[in-house]
């Protein structure tokens, strides 16, 4: 299935399920690729700053995993899966790792297990 092709069918709140057959959880966010998409870089914060703008500074952005792996989601595009299976709630899916968009389902090419973990 074409990445983009198969992301753009996608909307929060269908079911996910795995190359097993498994359902993982259901869609929380849609984030198609781009591929000019640059590396994700951590806020700096100044120690010298307001509290407003320490919070903001410190707010988690999508995708929550390491800065390689985020760059690539961004430039693939993504969805993050709401799901009791990781600790955090959240796995995240590659857009090449969507099988197929049918029957108000996503279904995915691999395990539930092998998917990147939210921080």
């Amino acid at each position: 299935m074409d990445q983009q092709a198969g992301i753009s069918r996608v909307t929060t709140g269908m079911p996910v399920v795995d190359v097993t057959g498994a359902e993982i959880g259901t869609v929380d966010l849609v984030q198609r690729g781009d591929p000019n998409a640059v590396t994700v870089q951590a806020p700096t914060v100044d120690p010298g700053g307001s509290l407003d703008e320490l919070i903001g500074a410190t707010a988690v952005e999508e995708p929550d995993v390491p800065a390689d792996l985020a760059a690539r989601l961004l430039r693939t595009g993504y969805l993050k899966v709401s799901t009791d299976l990781a600790p955090t709630g959240a796995v995240y899916v590659l857009a090449d790792q969507i099988t197929a968009v049918t029957d108000g389902r996503v279904r995915l090419d691999v395990p539930a297990a092998s998917l990147p973990r939210e921080e």
